[in-house]
């Protein structure tokens, strides 16, 4: 099993901590004379989105990489309680539920391509793409004078999830919105 130390560590790479497999989203070292230094872990796991964070205090921190391969799929249909989606190389089609999506569902439209997650052959989760365009189904008018600096306003998007936009944004804009943070970055049409 191939391991790397903590010089090698990055956000988004995938270590197995006690035979599961986890993505990095955080990780810190402190270093005190005459210690041993203090690793600190941020991590999520790929099997049902938790986040737990894991201390390590030793010289020589090594983290076995986890065996994971994305293959390229499209998200199909739900049925209401599967949601399917489609390797793009091998039609191949594989059935996940909301516990295994969690917060993806959110940020996910039929025919989207994302990237489903395998662990030693099973269907783990989907990574979503950095930014996904969602059309604004639901905003207040913006109206002139509501604020003196530019201001935000809640607004349902096509998928259901809210999230604060700028007062110039109307129903039926599409915005674009990042994945990682929920958060609107700008207005695409």
């Amino acid at each position: 099993m191939t391991t790397i130390g903590f010089g090698n560590l990055r956000k988004g790479t995938m270590i197995e901590v006690d035979g599961q497999p986890f993505e990095v989203v955080d990780y810190e070292r402190h270093k005190m004379q005459q210690r041993a230094p203090v690793t600190r872990l941020k991590l999520k796991n790929l099997r049902d989105g938790r986040v737990l964070e894991r201390v390590y205090q030793r010289y020589d921190t090594e983290f076995p990489v986890a065996d994971v391969e994305p293959h390229e799929a499209q998200y199909l249909f739900t049925d209401g309680h599967l949601y399917h989606f489609m390797d793009l190389e091998t039609y191949d089609q594989y059935p996940l539920n909301k516990e295994q999506l969690g917060d993806s569902l959110l940020y996910l439209k039929e025919n989207d391509n994302v990237e489903v997650i395998f662990f030693h052959g099973d269907v783990l989760n989907i990574k979503l793409p950095t930014f996904v365009d969602l059309q604004v189904s639901d905003t207040p008018p913006g109206v002139k004078g509501d604020t003196a600096q530019g201001g935000n306003k809640p607004a349902v998007l096509e998928t259901g999830i809210t999230v604060q936009v700028p007062m110039f944004v109307e129903n039926g804009a599409v915005v674009r919105i990042d994945t990682r943070s929920g958060e609107y970055t700008e207005r695409v049409s």
